[in-house]
């Protein structure tokens, strides 16, 4: 075992009791400086119809950069033993030298087990900022797969479907967060960005550069054959994340663009329309994820949401908390590491557990893609508190 694999083995925690068993273990999936690849950023992973994990990367070649900034290829991992061993790294998607494919952001049909990922390009030396209206400088691109992730589908080009092509210099998915509602509506979160990225302005405490960029969601009704985008949120917003509350509305936490908080939005009809926004989580900036756990209506003892996001001081201290309140309010914090740990995505296994992917540092950021598997009981362990039903 090697010193990084050690020192996560200290915190991988198994608790006993009389009545539970709670649980949570801790497993690497992508590491820096292997399998071809400088560093792995941006996680997202889809639990298929069968209980097949399907983790999804940004394979950065030359350095740990976004894009614009370097060769990044789109990668992927399979596991079929709930997350305790893993395939070697595939690439999904080469879009050429130098040029850079980012924002993994799957989600699986459950009408027919297809799984959809749809996902950014970006030109060679092209970021957000450089990105321009009428150009194909920033694509969106989707690919499909009908065994479970083996083998994938020729890329499709929806760009002049996910952007306003016209007017707006880019726009970017996710990462994650994708849903299918009740109704079997396809709902992929995204945010956009006008020519001008950003502006100097004040907001409350905060003095400095802002920038302009705003959530909205795509969503399709056909199962991924045509795209169309919803209206923007109200809040200058990013990266996000969309989760079906118990009454059949619809839930973004968005990456604030500046200040202390995130921004919440419910839209009523599918994501063509959002609420006014209110603050939420109070976070760094920085990708966070929301997830569906247990839901009454499909027999469970009560509507549970669960959300993953980091304390600080900077990126540092990634925890898990419960919402028994459809996103009203969080409680039973459980922190999953204590050091330096930034984008997370939850996925729900097919036995009920919860699987956590996300980055991890020992030494420094982004070391590692980490998959992280826990149960209820360690959530809600005997004795715990829980909210009674509103």
């Amino acid at each position: 075992m090697n010193a990084s694999h050690s020192a996560l083995a200290l915190f991988t925690v198994a608790f006993v009791s009389a009545t539970a068993q709670p649980l949570i273990t801790h497993k690497d999936v992508f590491a820096a400086g292997t399998e071809g690849y400088h560093t792995f950023r941006i996680p997202a992973i889809v639990t298929t119809n069968d209980g097949t994990l399907i983790a999804f990367a940004e394979g950065r070649k030359d350095n740990s950069h976004d894009p614009g900034n370097g060769d990044i290829d789109l990668v992927f991992k399979r596991s079929t033993d709930n997350g305790a061993t893993w395939s070697a790294a595939q690439v999904l998607d080469d879009p050429g030298e130098k040029w850079a494919a980012s924002n993994p952001t799957p989600v699986v049909d459950r009408s027919n087990g297809r799984i959809l990922i749809l996902y950014n390009r970006w030109e060679p030396g092209v970021d957000t900022p450089q990105a321009k209206a009428g150009t194909m400088k920033n694509q969106t691109w989707l690919r499909t797969s009908d065994d479970q992730g083996r083998t994938w589908s020729a890329a499709r080009d929806i760009t002049r479907s996910a952007r306003d092509y016209d007017n707006w210099s880019a726009m970017f998915l996710g990462p994650g967060g994708a849903i299918q509602t009740r109704t079997g509506r396809l709902l992929v979160p995204a945010a956009m960005s006008p020519d001008t990225y950003y502006l100097w302005a004040s907001l409350g405490a905060f003095s400095g550069r802002i920038e302009v960029m705003r959530s909205y969601a795509l969503y399709s009704d056909d199962h991924g054959a045509s795209w169309r985008r919803g209206g923007l949120l109200g809040a200058l917003t990013n990266e996000c994340q969309l989760v079906e509350l118990a009454d059949g509305a619809v839930m973004m936490d968005a990456r604030q663009d500046a200040g202390d908080h995130r921004w919440i939005v419910v839209s009523q009809d599918g994501g063509q329309t959002w609420s006014s926004p209110r603050p939420g989580q109070t976070v760094s900036p920085v990708a966070t994820s929301m997830e569906r756990y247990t839901s009454r209506a499909a027999g469970d003892d009560r509507d549970r949401l669960l959300w993953t996001g980091i304390t600080g001081p900077g990126r540092k201290g990634l925890v898990i908390r419960v919402s028994y309140d459809e996103g009203q309010t969080f409680a039973n914090e459980h922190l999953l590491y204590g050091g330096y740990a930034a984008y997370s995505e939850l996925t729900i296994l097919k036995d009920k557990t919860v699987g956590v992917l996300w980055e991890r540092g020992v030494s420094d950021g982004y070391q590692f893609i980490t998959f992280t598997r826990l149960n209820r009981e360690f959530l809600e362990p005997p004795g715990t508190p829980v909210p009674s039903f509103r």
